[in-house]
């Protein structure tokens, strides 16, 4: 939940008062939120329906408005502000296929969290970037280094579950209605 509230503050550092600096904490906080949240309910054994529906959807959602302001302030380039959602939108019409075999969603896998953690890497060093100084030329080849293999474990993450999905459709019966 915290990640999601931190969503609108973000986007307000970074596309009205233009404080970088604090929009790079609130990704740092939301990152490792996201980090302890899910040591922490693995360690504890407490998962739940909702929390397994809300992960993904707080990642997706994080990252959708953070390209979303780094595109306003021409932080990054349209493509990758189109890009990564249209791999989302790809993987959401997928869903009522899953749904004709009785399923709701699949297992994240491994090259989709990796893809995720390299993708809140580079975003906060892309912002650190935007700048003409020794940090923002470091911060911005590193950032573009995390945002190219992000972007490709993302669309791979995504080809690998359309993949279980033409699995479960060959291998398990059409649900009745």
């Amino acid at each position: 939940m915290l990640r999601l509230a931190l969503l609108p503050v973000f986007l307000w550092l970074v596309l009205g008062p233009e404080e970088d600096g604090l929009a790079v904490v609130v990704l740092m906080v939301s990152g490792f939120s996201d980090y302890l949240d899910g040591y922490l309910a693995r360690r504890w054994g407490q998962t739940s329906k909702l929390g397994a529906i809300l992960d993904p959807v707080a990642d997706r959602l994080s990252i959708l408005a953070t390209v979303v302001g780094l595109a306003m302030r021409d932080i990054i380039p349209l493509w990758l502000a189109l890009i990564l959602p249209a791999r989302d939108l790809f993987l959401w019409g997928l869903v009522p296929i899953l749904r004709t075999r009785g399923y709701s969603a699949l297992p994240v896998h491994f090259l989709g969290k990796a893809a995720t953690a390299a993708l809140l890497y580079a975003f906060p060093l892309l912002l650190l970037g935007d700048g003409t100084h020794l940090v923002a030329d470091a911060a911005r080849v590193f950032g573009w280094a995390f945002a190219i293999w992000g972007v490709g474990m993302y669309w791979w993450a995504g080809l690998l579950y359309a993949w279980q999905v033409r699995t479960l459709v060959v291998s398990t019966p059409r649900r009745r209605s």
